[in-house]
Order: C-alpha cells, then structure tokens, then sequence
C-alpha cells in the first residue's frame, strides 16, 4: 500500500538546505580538516628541517588548551582564591576574571601568518626603509645551542622597527614570539599580531592575579621550549642611551626554570642601531617633556598618509632614499643552566629578597653583553665626533678624528660597521645624512653642530657612548 505525501516548496527546500548542511558538516569538514592538518604538519617539518631552532609543539598548541591549562594551573588556581577573597567576589568571577586575562595574553600561531604574510613584509619595509646589514655574528657558538633549548633573544630596544628588523633577520634560524605593549591592542592589528605568536602584556599592571596568570604561561612557555625575544629596557630609548633593564619578564623567565631540567634555556645577546631611528624626535620630545608630565602620543591616520603620500611623490620623483644604514649583531649565546651552576644558585628555591637580587644581577650581565655588541654606524660615529669638537672640523679633520674614533672602539672590542670595506666613504654617508637633516651646518668647508638641533645630535652619539670605555670620554661625549 503506497500514498503520495506533497509538501510545499518551501519546505522541501529547508529539507534539502538542512540534508546538505549535514552532509557538509559531517562529512566533507572533517575531510578537509584531515587534509588540511596533513598538509599543515608537513610543511612544519618542511620548516624545521629548514630552521636552525625548530617549531616546538607547545607553539603549535591549540590557544583553547592552552588558556584552560593556565586557567587550571594549581598556581594560578591558589591566585583565584586569594582574588575571590580579598576582593569579595565568588570563585566563578574570580575565575571568569582569569580567563579574560588568559584569553588577552595567549596567542594563536599561525605558520602561515608567519612565514607566509609576516617575514614577507618584515623583509620588504626593513629594505624598504634602510640598507640592512648583519653585524657580528658567532656561528661557531651559534650551531652549538641546543635546538630544543627554549632560546630568548635580548635585544636593545631603539626603534618600533626592532620588531620587525629583528623578525627579518632571524627567519632562517626560527619562528619568535615577543612579548607586545597594550599599544598594539586595536582592531585587527591584535589578531594579526597574536597570528604573528606575539603575546600581550600589561607592562604597568599590579593586580596579583593577572601578573600570576601571565608568570605562569612565561613559565609553560620556557618548559615547552618557545622561541622568545625580548626587550629588557621594557620601551625606547629617550635619549639613545641603553637603559637599565626591567626585572618583570625576566624574573618569570627565570623563576620557575629547572637547572636540572631536560630543556636549557639560553640567551642571545642582539644589538641594534640605526643611521636614523624613525621615532627620534617623539622620543627627544618625551624626554624634554615638562617634569612630571607623562607624555601621549596617539597614532594618528593623517600622519601615516602624509608619510605615504610624500614617499610616493618621492619616489615618482626619483629622490626616494632609504634612511641610510640599519644593522644587526647577535652576541655569543648564554646559557642559564651553565649560569646557575657557575653561581652555585637555583632561582626556585631562593626567598624573594634574594631572587630579586639575583635576577638584577642577571639582567644587568645581560644588558652589558646586549651593549657589546651594539654596532657603531657611520651617523652615530660622525656625531660623535661633532659634539666632541672643540672648534668646527674641515673634511680632512673630520675624516682623521672619525678614524681614531674607530681605532679606539675597535681597541675596546667593539663592532663597527663600514660600509663597501670603505672608511672615507662611511664618513661622507654619515656626514650627508647629518646634514640633510640639518643637524650638522656646513660653513666655508667647515662642519660644526647646529645649536638648535644638538639635542638630536647627542641622541644618535649616545648610541655608542656606552662603547667608550674611557669613562672621562664617555662621559663628556654623552652628558645631558
């Protein structure tokens, strides 16, 4: 016994929506992913054969199972509950808190983002903007570090550019994760930058909770062997001096390392410096600012046009010109387990006094060996010189007090970078540059500082001050 059923046409299409929704969901989704998780692990192999410090798997975590390790951590866990207590909320807000600070500071990496978008535009503005140059470099010391160590790369902080120099110049050796300002919170920007495997911090948060949550994913990351970079002096530079470091991140790094462990954690000193930082005078600006006044500065989309705008019609015009020389030096590794065995110390088990100690010694061992290795660039040698001057210099004069300059770095250990092999062609790089920028006046063939910029000037000598050992030199050279 049969019967016909009619249905409206209506009907019949959500039915037919709805059985292919299902076929979809079931069926060709899983498929794709299983294919596309394929194709994703074998081009991170293809990348870790290529790399000198491999992908570790904790990079490639899911983001969700990492913010709910660190939600369950019995660390963090004790933190609720002190948090729930002292603030007089439940456990669940307590907890809800914490998983919006985990959710903030745990990225999603993406070796596409990465590889495919990041490193390809790093490459392009750092070319773009200056003529790139590796400074120093130990690769004897370099192929002996460990692949599997956890490696964080200290780095003098200079320019926003440092990130993406720096990611640029060690694409060949690994994938780094830094830690990024609130700056960079905005929309898109903050995916983009968390596809990028950057996490976020809040560089002037006390709340207990929060600095918990983010020691303890610092920690996990170490444990699993993250590639980091990290700028100690926790912001630019004002003056173009090098900074005393900051403790906060570095005491995370350390505090829960294991000198036992099976994973090292070891340190690359990396110095950076540019002919022309492109910040210098927002930074000149804050430093002069009003005593007690913490000056703001927003970006701003009419300034970034203009910039564009005039780059173009440059460009068009032939007279584009980068912005001289940008270089980068990787010092000799330092590694924390031979560290602590060398000072007999075990950061775990020292009370907090000492631990804090500890790790100023540590940071400032680090930002000395990061100073080392600081390349001296032509504009900062020639400033240098100028300021230093007695009377305004002929080309002549300039050229033989820029070599003994040079002489006495280079007695001190320290790295300079000349251009073509070509001492007299640094200095007329560096002198032009200076000029341009009418820091430097040029009178009868004579050179001399201009008095309304030598603030600008003493900024790009400041760069290298630190490489003066003579400290009755340094000092005079590099006084407020």
């Amino acid at each position: 016994m049969s019967s016909t059923i009619t249905i409206p046409l209506w009907l019949a299409v959500i039915i037919g929506a709805l059985a292919i929704w299902a076929a979809f969901e079931r069926m060709i989704v899983p498929a794709m992913r299983y294919l596309m998780r394929r194709r994703f692990n074998r081009a991170i192999d293809e990348l870790n054969t290529r790399l000198r410090l491999r992908i570790q798997p904790f990079k490639l975590a899911k983001r969700q199972a990492l913010i709910d390790q660190l939600i369950f951590d019995p660390e963090v866990l004790r933190a609720i509950e002190n948090y729930a207590t002292e603030n007089k909320v439940s456990r669940e807000a307590a907890q809800a808190r914490a998983r919006e600070y985990a959710q903030e500071i745990v990225p999603s990496f993406s070796a596409y983002a990465y590889f495919g978008i990041g490193i390809r535009l790093a490459r392009w503005l750092s070319t773009f903007l200056y003529r790139v140059r590796l400074g120093y470099l130990d690769e004897q010391a370099m192929q002996a570090v460990d692949p599997d160590a956890a490696v964080i790369f200290v780095i003098n902080h200079r320019s926003n550019m440092d990130y993406v120099l720096v990611t640029y110049m060690a694409s060949t050796s690994s994938a780094l994760s830094y830690a990024v300002g609130e700056w960079a919170r905005v929309w898109l920007l903050q995916s983009l930058i968390r596809s990028m495997g950057a996490y976020f911090v809040r560089r002037d948060s006390r709340e207990p909770l929060y600095r918990k949550v983010l020691a303890r994913y610092v920690h996990l990351a170490i444990a699993g062997g993250l590639t980091q970079a990290m700028f100690p002096e926790g912001g630019l530079t004002r003056d173009g001096k090098l900074r005393p470091p900051k403790l906060g991140l570095l005491s995370y790094i350390v505090s829960g390392f294991d000198p036992q462990g099976r994973r090292d954690a070891v340190f690359v000193p990396v110095g950076l410096n540019y002919d022309r930082v492109l910040e210098d005078r927002v930074q000149v600006a804050a430093l002069v600012a009003t005593e007690g006044e913490k000056p703001r500065f927003k970006f701003s989309p009419a300034v970034l046009l203009g910039f564009i705008a005039n780059s173009i019609n440059l460009r068009w015009q032939g007279r584009l010109y980068r912005y001289g020389y940008a270089c980068v030096s990787f010092g000799r590794p330092i590694s924390l387990r031979q560290y602590c065995k060398e000072q007999n110390i075990d950061f775990r088990t020292l009370d907090e006094q000492r631990r804090f100690g500890e790790v100023e010694r540590l940071g400032q061992t680090l930002m000395r060996k990061v100073g080392d290795v600081v390349p001296a660039l032509p504009v900062p040698l020639v400033a240098t010189v100028i300021l230093g001057a007695p009377k305004p210099l002929s080309a002549l004069e300039l050229k033989g007090e820029v070599e003994i300059l040079i002489r006495q770095l280079i007695a001190n250990g320290a790295h300079i970078h000349i251009p073509r092999a070509d001492q007299d062609y640094a200095i007329e790089v560096g002198l032009r540059m200076l000029l341009l920028r009418h820091f430097v006046l040029e009178e009868s063939g004579l050179y001399r500082a201009n008095p309304a910029e030598e603030i600008m000037l003493r900024y790009y000598a400041n760069a290298i001050a630190h490489l003066l050992r003579d400290r009755a030199t340094a000092t005079s050279l590099a006084a407020e």
